[in-house]
């Protein structure tokens, strides 16, 4: 008797939950990414949200500000604190509903998300002098999560992570190398708490991180992308195909929203390698997406550019994305740092991530935070003038202030991996010579009427080009 009566009350709750499915969502609850130790955003209101039961006031309080807001049919609420000022001091913060939530040791800071493949991904333990590094990994004021690998059909709330991380020697090994040197720069300069937000997965492609927003925004990518949407992203057996268009910002920067990020760093490209200015195209929509879903149009992007390496095929692929990137720098809030000189071209993952983290840190120290006197770019081409013929061309670099200018070579030699054209296209090796301290000529004896010059254009290529200050000249060519 009594087992019967046991199976019909479970029937009858199964019922119950079936055809009132609200009755579940009881007590509040936070996504994964609101936690104990993170970071949160200084100089702008930030979102804090999760779910409840319908109906059901949430209060958040956090220092002295307390707001609250109710819950609505779906059982979702939001609040946003107020904006507010860095500090390094941990403070708890209480959300309260039905049931309480304490929150210890919130810091508010800077907040960057740290996407890509797998250089991005690549921990300190992985990567140069780890032993002396994650030794010295004591930073309380530098914190980070790691989202994990996860496809997913639809736009997800949610993602289990295992929290906030303080960067010390039994964790700090584990967090995104190239975030973590990156977030050490800011450290020493701006004295703030900076949180990484690691969302990246080694060997994935562009398409599966760019946001619906994002394809509809480039015609380029009409066809292919935008006019089919409803058709991503592709499945492969009864599981979602990770290389897929949308697949990893449905599981893994969706969940993340509206998270408040100060920016973003990307760092990929190697498995789109030979797709030339199509890859430019998706990273426009890259940009687009982050920016319109965040609701900030002026977001940093800031990325890396591909190191050399051997790849199979034709050597020129490489190349045809260094291109493609440099041409990204001209979507506004953007900024690249180029590893020409920090390669190991049998090594598609070069161990050195400190550097690049600096130089990314360089872009971000002198674009958001006003360091006025820091040089943050190497030499980026500008234009290409044949006009004086006498069989030289003069390449023209950017000008980014005085103390940008300033040619030189890392090794006292004459500039490396220069290439003239004529009119027959023919490619040729050239003689260079810094002229006037910022330019440089460059010529042939095979060609008499050089009307096209390109550098570094081969994927093994570590020329010697720097500026005054070290930092390496990106890879370019004149012919469009």
């Amino acid at each position: 008797m009594k087992t019967k009566l046991h199976t019909r009350l479970i029937s009858f709750l199964a019922a119950v939950a079936a055809c009132c499915p609200v009755l579940l969502v009881a007590e509040v609850k936070l996504p994964s990414v609101i936690g104990s130790h993170m970071v949160l955003q200084q100089g702008e209101p930030v979102p804090i949200w999760g779910t409840a039961q319908p109906g059901e006031e949430v209060s958040v309080s956090f220092g002295s500000a307390k707001v609250s807001a109710k819950a609505d049919a779906d059982g979702k609420w939001q609040v946003n604190l107020p904006s507010m000022k860095a500090n390094a001091k941990g403070t708890k913060m209480v959300v309260k509903g039905s049931n309480e939530i304490v929150l210890e040791d919130v810091l508010v800071g800077e907040v960057w998300l740290c996407s890509g493949q797998s250089n991005m991904e690549w921990t300190v333990a992985r990567s140069a002098n780890a032993k002396e590094e994650i030794a010295a990994a004591n930073y309380p004021l530098i914190r980070h999560i790691k989202v994990p690998h996860r496809p997913s059909a639809k736009p997800e709330s949610d993602v289990n992570t295992s929290g906030w991380q303080v960067a010390t020697p039994a964790t700090a090994r584990n967090f995104t190398a190239v975030g973590y040197y990156f977030a050490r720069e800011l450290l020493g300069e701006l004295k703030v708490p900076i949180g990484l937000i690691g969302s990246n997965w080694g060997g994935t492609r562009i398409e599966p991180w760019v946001a619906p927003e994002g394809f509809k925004a480039v015609p380029a990518l009409k066809s292919d992308f935008a006019d089919k949407l409803s058709e991503f992203p592709h499945t492969n057996g009864n599981r979602v195909h990770h290389q897929s268009a949308l697949a990893l910002y449905n599981g893994m920067i969706h969940p993340l929203l509206p998270y408040a990020i100060k920016g973003a760093l990307w760092y990929q490209g190697e498995s789109n390698n030979g797709e030339g200015m199509l890859y430019h195209e998706k990273m426009k929509a890259l940009i687009a997406g982050w920016r319109s879903v965040w609701g900030k149009p002026d977001l940093p992007f800031y990325f890396v550019q591909l190191a050399p390496f051997n790849y199979r095929g034709d050597r020129k692929n490489l190349p045809g994305i260094w291109q493609a990137q440099l041409e990204t720098l001209k979507v506004p809030h953007t900024g690249m740092a180029v590893t020409t000189d920090i390669a190991t071209v049998r090594d598609i993952h070069p161990p050195n991530k400190q550097d690049v983290g600096k130089r990314l840190s360089l872009w971000a120290l002198a674009k958001n935070y006003g360091k006025k006197d820091i040089v943050y770019t190497g030499p980026l081409f500008e234009k290409a003038d044949h006009s004086e013929g006498k069989g030289r061309i003069t390449v023209h670099f950017q000008k980014h202030g005085a103390k940008q200018q300033g040619l030189k070579t890392s090794d006292g030699k004459p500039p490396t991996h220069f290439e003239v054209a004529g009119e027959d296209g023919a490619w040729h090796p050239g003689k260079a010579t810094i002229v006037y301290g910022n330019h440089i000529m460059v010529e042939s004896e095979k060609v008499a009427k050089p009307v096209h010059v390109r550098f570094a254009w081969d994927q093994g290529a570590m020329p010697n080009l720097v500026n005054r200050a070290g930092l390496p000249a990106s890879p370019f060519s004149s012919q469009k």
